[in-house]
């Protein structure tokens, strides 16, 4: 399964690392820029001496080679790196040494050369650039040898190099700083709107989204959002009219088919056949009555008008009264019925005591239905601390774990054909609405052709 991050953080990774690159190009074409901007101001450095040189010799063409010297010598000695200068012949033999002059440095072979050249070396474990000079003097040929230290250009790159290295952590935390607030605050209303469509149900169509007067995206979303949900609280709320009003209707009619049956069924003449269709008649009508009434009794609850009356009610008393009215129905499928903890824990809730009869019913009532024969119903009240949990655990057919998420669906049935078990599957449905009225916790582990446990949660009353 692919791992999904928060938008908030991968806004704050791609902000991180945009900025991250950015910095690293910038400081690569300044590292390159300086690189060569002091490598070019070191060559011009080299060819102005070498130009000095050229004028020196010019100006002492008719002097005579101790004057030569001479005039070399003080050039040396004022100019920077002097001891890097050297003047050849055209064979390449040294005419003017300066004495200072390292005896090994080493000189590169300037004989035959004819054309300005820059070339580097190592001496003593540093680097130099020497610039090597042709030039014709008073008809004679010479090459200048000029020499300096690339030390300082060296020093100078490693400590921007040093400063670029020592700023990626900080910037790269400077960034991520800076894009997780970015992305929080562009992400806030998308949040708070999160929070308000998550407290929007079905019973509560008529809340609207918050609405920033922004202008923006996430405002326009919002408007979208609030337009659509009043579209939904139309559609639901025709939805709920029809069906209440359907089903308001046709309890009369019901109604007076199953009392026609029964008062048919009252004849000491009727043959055999029709009081056996009367019979199936009245079981048909009283099946539909009771769908009648659930509908009704969900309808009511979607429209927002469920008649709940709150009042303290003695969750102990309730379980016992219930498994009182259900143990007959189980000993006629000669099925094992136990009930532990209902008549000595004290747990008293507050709800609406009709409807949380209805609920502990439907549970009970589900698990003699899907057992078969001679099987095991299990009914357990207990307390842990704040909460009263009842667990209903039979033997039956259980649940497959694919079908687990939608027991409490209207209209699902664990049997798609609707043989083996009458019902209208609404009775979880209308469970689950009981018990998200009380805030009670429902929910429902179960092995496929082992059985099924139905856990209620119920919070005490303090």
């Amino acid at each position: 399964m692919k791992r999904r991050f928060s938008i908030s953080l991968q806004l704050t990774v791609w902000f991180s690392a945009v900025f991250l690159t950015g910095f690293i190009v910038f400081g690569m074409v300044m590292w390159l820029d300086l690189a060569r901007y002091t490598s070019s101001g070191r060559s011009r450095t080299l060819a102005r001496r070498a130009s000095r040189l050229v004028e020196l010799l010019r100006s002492s063409v008719n002097a005579s080679d101790g004057q030569r010297a001479y005039r070399f010598s003080e050039f040396a000695d004022a100019t920077p790196e002097g001891n890097l200068i050297q003047l050849l012949d055209r064979r390449g033999s040294r005419l003017l040494p300066v004495a200072l002059v390292p005896p090994d440095y080493p000189w590169p072979n300037a004989a035959g050369i004819g054309k300005d050249r820059y070339i580097e070396v190592v001496y003593a474990e540093r680097h130099y650039r020497i610039f090597e000079h042709p030039v014709i003097v008073g008809g004679q040929s010479f090459m200048i040898l000029v020499g300096g230290s690339l030390e300082d250009n060296r020093q100078l790159m490693a400590r921007f190099s040093t400063g670029l290295e020592a700023a990626i952590p900080a910037l790269l935390a400077v960034s991520a700083l800076a894009g997780y607030l970015l992305s929080r605050r562009v992400l806030g209303p998308i949040g708070r709107l999160t929070s308000a469509v998550r407290s929007i149900s079905i019973g509560n169509l008529s809340r609207r989204l918050p609405i920033d007067q922004t202008g923006d995206e996430i405002a326009r979303l919002a408007e979208t959002c609030n337009d659509m949900l009043a579209r939904l609280e139309t559609a639901v709320g025709r939805i709920n009219r029809f069906t209440a009003d359907a089903s308001h209707e046709l309890r009369s009619p019901i109604s007076f088919i199953r009392a026609t049956a029964e008062f048919a069924l009252r004849d000491p003449h009727l043959d055999a056949d029709a009081a056996e269709a009367l019979q199936e008649i009245h079981a048909e009508a009283a099946e539909a009555s009771r769908l009648i009434e659930d509908m009704l009794i969900l309808a009511r609850a979607d429209a927002g008008h469920p008649d709940l009356v709150f009042e303290p009610v003695n969750l102990a008393e309730l379980v016992q009264e219930v498994c009182d009215k259900v143990r007959p129905f189980a000993e006629l499928k000669q099925q094992e019925f136990l009930v532990s903890g209902a008549s000595d824990t004290v747990a008293g809730v507050l709800g609406d005591r009709s409807r949380l009869r209805r609920l502990v019913w439907i549970l009970l009532d589900n698990a003699v239905k899907y057992t078969p024969e001679r099987g095991r119903i299990e009914t357990v009240l207990e307390r842990d601390g704040e909460h009263a949990r009842l667990r209903v655990k039979d033997s039956g057919i259980g649940i497959a774990p694919e079908l687990l998420p939608r027991v409490f669906e209207r209209f699902f049935r664990v049997d798609p054909a609707r043989s083996q078990v009458d019902g209208t599957g609404l009775g979880l449905a209308i469970a689950k609405w009981i018990a998200d009225a009380h805030h009670i916790v429902l929910s429902v582990a179960s092995i496929e052709g082992e059985g099924s446990t139905f856990s209620a949660e119920f919070p005490l009353s303090r």
